[in-house]
C-alpha cells in the first residue's frame, strides 16, 4: 500500500490540529526507496471500544509517508463508534475485521498471522506513532541486518495529547528483563523481523498483561535486540487504559509467572520493593490527592520531574 497524504484522507475532526490531523510525514522519494531497498512493514492495531482515540491512532500510521506499508486492524466487536471510524479509513487498510475474540493477545496474533511484511509491529488503539517513525525504523533495519528487534524511547501522553513524561529506556539486558519488574521495554516503540517471529512463535494468549514481556524475552534469548535512542511513539494513559492501577495485581501475577517460566529464583527484595510501592501509593499519595494542598504538592513534584526529564531530552536532541 502507498501511504495516503492529508488530501487523500477524511478531514480532521473539529478543533484538531498538528500531527496527525493537519500535518503529515513527507513521503519518501521513490528513487531513495529503491536505492535503499527498504523493507515492507506490517502494523497491526488490536481494537476494542477505544473509539475516542482510534482515529488518531489510524492517522498516525497512515500518514507515515512510507512507500510499502501494510496496515491491519483487528477489532474485538466494539460497541462504541470504533467500527464507524474503521470504515471511514477502509480504503487505506490492508484488512480489517470486527468480531468477538479471546482478548488482546488473540487479536494481535490474528493480525500477525495475516502480515506479509519483513518488519512487523503492533500499535494499540489508544497510542500513536510520531511523524517519520516508520521510515526511521526501516532504514535502521536496512543498515543493521544483524538486528532482529528494536525498541525506542517514548512519550507518555494524556487524553489531550499533552506530554506527561518523556520515557527514556536503557539498553537491553535479558537477565534484568526477566527478573526486574521495573525494567520495562515500551511496546509502542517495538519493531521486529518476521524471520524472528517464525522462530519464537506468537504471543502467549493465556497472558493478557505481560504477553509482551514474555514475547520479547523469547526474542532476546536467541536474537539481537537493540534500543533506538529516539522518541518514536506515544503511550497514552487514561482512565480506561489496561495499565491503570486496578490491573496492577493481575499484571504482577503474570510477571511472577514469567519469572518462574525462565528460571528466575525467588527474590525477597523484589517483593519488598513492589509491595512497599503499593503501600506508599495507597496510604500516602492517594490520600494526599484527596486534598487541594496535597494534590498541588504531588503535582508540583511530578511537574518538577517532568521538566527535568524534558530538559535532558532537549539537550540530547540538540547534540
Amino acid at each position: 500500500m502507498i501511504c495516503p497524504t492529508l488530501k487523500d484522507l477524511p478531514p480532521p475532526l473539529s478543533g484538531k490540529t498538528g500531527w496527525p490531523w493537519t500535518e503529515e510525514t513527507p513521503p519518501l522519494q521513490d528513487a531513495m526507496s529503491k536505492n535503499l531497498e527498504l523493507p515492507k512493514i506490517s502494523i497491526v492495531t488490536p481494537s476494542y471500544n477505544q473509539g475516542q482515540f482510534l482515529e488518531e491512532t489510524i492517522r498516525s500510521v497512515l500518514l507515515q509517508g512510507y512507500h510499502d506499508l501494510e496496515y491491519i486492524i483487528i477489532d474485538g466487536g466494539s460497541t462504541d463508534n470504533s467500527v464507524e471510524i474503521i470504515r471511514k479509513y477502509e480504503p487505506w487498510l490492508t484488512y480489517w475485521v470486527s468480531e468477538k475474540d479471546n482478548g488482546q493477545s488473540h487479536a494481535i496474533n490474528k493480525g500477525w498471522k495475516m502480515s506479509t511484511g519483513e518488519i512487523i509491529a503492533y500499535l494499540n488503539s489508544d497510542d500513536t506513532y510520531k511523524s517519520g517513525s516508520v521510515s526511521y525504523v526501516a532504514k535502521y533495519f536496512q543498515e543493521h541486518p544483524e538486528v532482529d528487534m528494536v525498541y525506542s524511547d517514548i512519550h507518555i501522553i494524556d487524553q489531550q495529547d499533552k506530554i506527561i513524561k518523556p520515557w527514556s529506556r536503557k539498553e537491553f539486558d535479558l537477565e534484568k528483563y526477566i527478573t526486574d519488574y521495573n525494567y520495562y521495554i515500551p511496546q509502542q516503540g517495538v519493531f521486529f523481523r518476521s524471520s524472528i517471529l517464525e522462530k519464537v512463535g506468537f504471543l502467549d494468549e493465556n497472558l493478557h498483561f505481560k504477553m509482551d514481556r514474555d514475547f520479547f524475552i523469547r526474542i532476546g534469548k536467541i536474537g539481537v535486540v537493540k534500543r533506538i535512542p529516539e522518541y518514536l511513539a506515544n503511550f497514552r494513559t487514561h482512565p480506561s487504559a489496561k495499565s491503570i492501577p486496578k490491573n496492577e495485581g493481575r499484571a504482577w501475577r503474570e510477571f511472577i509467572q514469567i519469572r518462574r517460566r525462565y528460571g528466575a529464583s525467588f527474590s525477597p527484595k523484589l517483593y519488598f520493593s513492589h509491595y512497599s510501592g503499593l503501600i506508599k501509593q495507597k496510604f500516602l499519595v492517594n490520600p494526599l490527592m484527596k486534598f487541594t494542598l496535597g494534590e498541588s504538592l504531588v503535582n508540583m513534584i511530578r511537574d518538577k520531574n517532568i521538566k527535568r526529564e524534558l530538559g535532558l531530552y532537549e539537550k540530547r536532541d540538540n547534540r
